[in-house]
């Protein structure tokens, strides 16, 4: 059993891998960090180069417990993060959640809204502090 994050490099992301690292801590669980973009841009702020992968490891080495690291590109986030979920057997899915506009959300779709409809297990669902 695991703890899933989906982690991308800001207050959201920082917010949803503090929250996942204090869950796995409390199930006494292995955690997995998935960093995930669709690489539709040229500079990808949301994919971690090899600097900020190897310094998020460093960070979770730690702390006292299991952790791997995946990072993909796909075309769909949301699926990426839902296949992670099933091969790990996750207990839980932890994603950061930021205020989206109406248009945004009918134009750019929701990961976090189809991760909250179709995981498996319960999602909880951060914010950063104010």
């Amino acid at each position: 059993m695991t703890v899933v994050v989906g982690y991308i490099p800001d207050k959201y992301g920082e917010a949803a891998l503090a929250e996942g690292i204090e869950e796995a801590r409390r199930r006494r669980t292995r955690l997995v960090v998935l960093n995930a973009s669709k690489g539709d841009a040229l500079v990808d702020r949301r994919y971690l180069g090899e600097h900020e992968l190897a310094e998020l490891r460093g960070r979770l080495d730690r702390f006292d417990l299991q952790h791997d690291v995946h990072q993909a590109i796909t075309a769909d986030v949301a699926e990426e993060m839902l296949k992670v979920v099933h091969e790990t057997g996750a207990q839980v899915v932890v994603i950061g959640l930021r205020h989206r506009t109406p248009v945004g959300k009918m134009i750019m779709g929701s990961v976090a809204q189809q991760v909250l409809l179709d995981a498996p297990c319960p999602v909880l669902a951060v914010k950063p502090p104010r």
